[in-house]
């Protein structure tokens, strides 16, 4: 059931914000007053995508019932129905073209963030293989270092035993 639920506080995050955004768009000064409106608009639309999308199953057999496919697909359209009407609002208000350059900074943000996660897990994982080389380089040294103290004793007692010989 957690699709539906998701889908739920998602649209429920997009009506909200909007309420807020009508409420306030033509008394605030600069678009950073109601950023976080904006903000959790987005939040609330891609949990509605996200539960749209979700293909793997609930659990309860009704992931392909007509009432949960027709609230998906409605959900997303209100969403995006919404979110234009966002779009407008703050054209409107702050000048054509505003929306757009949300749009453009908000998608090079996300990209610079999936950028930087991509470099930290490449470090990771060579910060891993840098390890697992040493270790090996560690083993094989002590590895060799026990053979050679141990051919070492074993000459000393051979040595030893020859010299009680003579």
């Amino acid at each position: 059931m957690e699709p539906i639920s998701t889908t739920l506080a998602g649209i429920a995050l997009v009506k909200q914000s909007v309420d807020f955004i009508k409420t306030h768009i033509s008394t605030v000064q600069d678009i950073g007053q109601i950023a976080s409106q904006i903000d959790d608009l987005f939040t609330g639309e891609k949990q509605v995508q996200q539960a749209r999308n979700k293909k793997s199953g609930t659990g309860l057999g009704d992931q392909f019932g007509v009432d949960t496919v027709a609230r998906e697909v409605i959900d997303a359209k209100l969403a995006a129905e919404k979110l234009q009407e966002v779009a407008t609002m703050v054209d409107m208000r702050f000048g054509h073209g505003t929306w757009k350059s949300i749009l453009a900074e908000r998608a090079k943000r996300l990209q610079e963030q999936r950028e930087a996660e991509a470099k930290a897990k490449r470090e990771m994982i060579q910060k891993a293989k840098e390890f697992e080389e040493t270790m090996k380089t560690v083993v094989l040294v002590t590895a060799i270092l026990i053979i050679a103290i141990g051919l070492f004793i074993t000459v000393m007692v051979s040595v030893a035993k020859a010299m009680s010989y003579v």
